[in-house]
């Protein structure tokens, strides 16, 4: 009869001496740890990292393991489906073996080729965003091909619109809502304008009254204390 929990002890010790720094245990009950897999490093120096976790189930190792994908970094959805898919292929052809060792060797592999995959990657993202502004660079030099049914929505649109700006054009007439004249030209069109101040005279009686004591003859005014005052200039001026 196999003695599954001394099995799973042994590799528990392993594990932790194959991977000190990446090795985490989360229970005892049931046995949950995480191991780290990190990628080699790319052309530019870029990595790919998935941390798994694994469960032991009592039968363990006739019984594969729970699993999952505890954390992860620069690893699409896509990829994440791919390493799960692998780790359900190599605990099925691993049955009743220790397998921790095996299936963290297989992520680490893959992982490596998703590494070596984002550089092409990048370059066929690159490659597609050109395509796409060539593309909208063609439509804009090319401008809209005019076909019927576009023309006939132009068309009804032009029509529509047309129609509204002499609809509001009638309304504005019809209200007086002409442009309003400004002084100079009511002057200009309105000659009974020119005469307007005077006729206001007439109107008013054309009394215009003068306050004389508001002026003094020039002898009374005291010219000579004046520094300004010129008498020269004023014979010059009498001339």
């Amino acid at each position: 009869m196999t003695d599954y929990a001394e099995e799973q002890r042994n590799e528990l010790e392993a594990i932790e001496s194959i991977y000190p720094d990446s090795y985490t245990v989360l229970s005892d009950d049931p046995t949950s740890f995480t191991i780290n897999v990190t990628s080699d490093p790319g052309q530019n120096g870029e990595i790919v990292e998935a941390t798994l976790k694994f469960t032991y189930v009592e039968t363990y190792p006739d019984e594969p393991p729970l699993w999952e994908i505890y954390a992860q970094e620069n690893l699409e959805d896509s990829d994440a489906e791919d390493v799960l898919s692998l780790l359900q292929q190599q605990a099925e052809e691993n049955l009743g073996m220790v397998m921790i060792f095996t299936l963290v060797t297989a992520v680490q592999e893959k992982l490596n080729e998703i590494v070596d995959l984002m550089k092409h990657r990048q370059e066929e993202e690159k490659l597609r965003k050109e395509r796409e502004a060539e593309e909208a660079e063609k439509v804009l030099f090319q401008g809209t091909v005019v076909t019927i049914e576009n023309f006939l929505n132009w068309k009804a649109g032009f029509e529509a619109e047309m129609a509204e700006l002499r609809s509001k054009r009638q309304k504005e007439e019809e209200q007086g809502g002409k442009l309003k004249l400004t002084g100079k030209q009511l002057f200009e069109t309105d000659h009974n304008l020119d005469t307007s101040d005077i006729q206001f005279l007439e109107d008013a009686g054309n009394n215009v009254e003068v306050d004389e004591s508001l002026f003094q003859e020039i002898e009374d005014l005291d010219l000579e204390d004046d520094p300004d005052f010129d008498p020269l200039a004023m014979g010059s001026d009498e001339d």
